[in-house]
């Protein structure tokens, strides 16, 4: 076990408080690819103001679900992997980018999706939600390939897209979270996309500490109790076995 990752493990040890961060870095292990890694990325070839924002749902549907559609098939029947499981097995909090639910699924009680979930889809007319398997039934039956809802109108996933603003009272409990944490675990994010990126700087004002587990380097580094590179799976394994034996 290396001293890092007894490092951690006694960070985590002696806060009385903490709370997760997550990225798209946290998912990769599960096969689910992050937004801009050169050449894999979801958007290593597309300009998502073209196709994921606000605009295009409202007035071009069929671009925009032709687009949609596919991710949503990639996303259906992933499943957790250990670094979803150790943040679960810890029993904090976690404010999470992703809207892939893996979070929950994994076990974790006080999931805080900030950017929505792909979980359900619903109607901007009338209200009706949908699960994730009968949006993509609606979606697959239209020969334009756009879920409708009920009532004839298209479905919305249940996720911020480009241009819309996000949920104040999710971004007002992780704000909250942030500053009354002892230690915040940035888990596979980049730390760079706002306003989630500001969470960090929220726990170092208030006087707490927080710790980097992914491979990318980020704004934070430099301010980083405890800094850990390598993949994340492995790297929280390892952090979770040095909790699980504390050295003398």
């Amino acid at each position: 076990m290396s001293s890092i990752h007894d490092r951690l493990a006694e960070l985590i040890r002696s806060a009385g408080s903490v709370v997760a961060l997550t990225g798209a870095g946290v998912s990769v292990p599960s096969g689910i690819p992050d937004f801009r890694s050169p050449g894999t990325g979801l958007w290593a070839n597309v300009d998502p103001m073209e196709v994921a924002h606000i605009s295009v749902w409202r007035r071009q549907p069929e671009r925009f679900w032709s687009f949609y559609g596919p991710r949503f098939a990639m996303l259906e029947g992933k499943r957790p992997n250990g670094a979803h499981r150790v943040l679960a097995d810890l029993g904090i909090p976690v404010i999470t980018q992703n809207i892939d639910g893996l979070h929950a699924t994994a076990g974790s009680d006080d999931v805080i999706e900030i950017h929505g979930s792909i979980s359900t889809s619903s109607c901007q007319v009338d209200g009706a939600r949908y699960e994730l398997a009968e949006t993509r039934r609606r979606m697959e039956e239209e020969p334009d390939g756009v879920p409708r809802c009920d009532c004839g109108a298209p479905l919305k996933p249940d996720v911020i897209l480009f241009g819309e603003f996000l949920d104040e009272t999710a971004m007002s409990r992780a704000a909250a979270l942030a500053a009354d944490a002892d230690l915040m675990l940035c888990v596979g994010s980049s730390l760079e996309v706002y306003p989630a990126a500001g969470l960090p700087e929220v726990t170092l004002d208030a006087g707490g500490r927080i710790a980097i587990v992914t491979k990318s380097a980020t704004p934070f580094d430099r301010f980083a109790a405890a800094r850990l590179d390598g993949d994340v799976e492995d790297e929280l394994r390892a952090v979770a076995a040095a909790l699980a034996n504390p050295g003398p």
